[in-house]
């Protein structure tokens, strides 16, 4: 038998939810800073009281969609090495790469998202939250190849693989972004064939 507690907690629950997906649909259609409270709980079929018992403002709201978004982010992407005391990159197999299975699992929020006036900031915690973990988790070797920077190159490569992904509307399936990441990583070309018409040629 459910107790008065758990009850409320489910209410709470099913409510922010619901507020949540009425934001993520405005989302599509009006900008963030156009969208009222009204609106929100209009739409999510509460009242004002009910949106102000969680929240202070629409932006603690968005920041509540954020917030676990990112958490489950950086778990996707530490998931290949979380276990493990060495991380072997060149041997890393396209199944362990997670990341694209969590863009894709929360695929309706993160076209939302990618859609409105908030990818600026959406892009940015992405960044934040990835470089800040690959900066604490791994420790690359010393030398002349500065840690930082590699980091911050590496993440604008990989949040701007999987922006066109979300932008392209999924074009290809999970399996095909893992493995092309794979290829990605590993493809280390000494040299490549130009294609630019040169017009100083006789």
């Amino acid at each position: 038998m459910q107790t008065l507690k758990n009850m409320t907690d489910r209410r709470i629950i099913r409510s922010k939810e619901a507020l949540k997906q009425a934001l993520l649909s405005l989302l599509s259609q009006k900008s963030f800073s156009s969208i009222s409270i009204t609106e929100i709980v209009d739409l999510a079929n509460y009242n004002r009281g009910t949106f102000y018992t969680h929240y202070d403002n629409k932006e603690a709201l968005l920041d509540d969609i954020l917030t676990p978004l990112m958490e489950e982010l950086v778990a996707s992407y530490r998931a290949p090495y979380g276990e493990v005391d060495v991380f072997h990159i060149d041997e890393l197999p396209a199944n362990a790469v997670k990341i694209f299975d969590h863009i894709h699992l929360n695929a309706d929020v993160y076209t939302a998202l990618f859609k409105s006036d908030v990818l600026p900031l959406v892009r940015d915690k992405m960044f934040s939250a990835l470089k800040h973990i690959a900066m604490e988790d791994l420790d690359y070797p010393s030398g002349e190849l500065n840690h930082e920077l590699l980091v911050i190159y590496n993440m604008h490569a990989l949040i701007g693989l999987v922006s066109h992904w979300i932008e392209s509307g999924f074009q290809y399936p999970v399996t095909h972004m893992r493995d092309q990441l794979i290829l990605m990583i590993n493809w280390r070309p000494r040299s490549v064939k130009t294609q630019i018409k040169r017009t100083d040629k006789p």
